[in-house]
């Protein structure tokens, strides 16, 4: 933990560590609330400072499906201050209800003439490789 952390530049408190240990925990995408519940004690602006932080220096990102909450998840890919790179599907099962961060091997390309792409994001939804046995 405290190696991400320094990698990213960010001070290492217990709270931060506390926090993304929960991340960890899950491996797939939470929302808030979970790391609400999962935190023993803790100040509700500090955590949504550390989310902020989390989130700008790269550590999470956000996955916003339409009609849902927030959910965030350990970005896999390299991330920093500047930008996301996930070269990956956000893909929520229809059963369990898990949103995930899965990997393809071929992330579609897209050229738009004229337009500088920052960032592209795929949804997909349906049964995930647990509950599609």
């Amino acid at each position: 933990m405290n190696t991400l952390l320094d990698n990213h530049k960010i001070v290492v408190t217990p709270f931060r560590e506390e926090v993304l240990e929960i991340f960890n925990k899950y491996g797939n995408a939470i929302p808030l609330s979970v790391v609400e519940k999962e935190l023993k004690k803790y100040n509700r602006i500090t955590l949504y400072r550390t989310i902020k932080l989390f989130l700008k220096k790269g550590i999470i990102h956000e996955i916003t499906i339409s009609g849902e909450d927030s959910n965030y998840a350990i970005c896999l890919d390299k991330c920093d201050n500047d930008s996301h790179n996930h070269q990956h599907i956000h893909f929520k099962c229809t059963s369990c209800g898990i949103i995930s961060c899965v990997n393809t091997d071929k992330f579609p390309q897209i050229n738009l003439p004229n337009y500088k792409i920052d960032q592209i994001e795929i949804q997909a939804t349906g049964l995930c490789n647990l509950c599609n046995i």
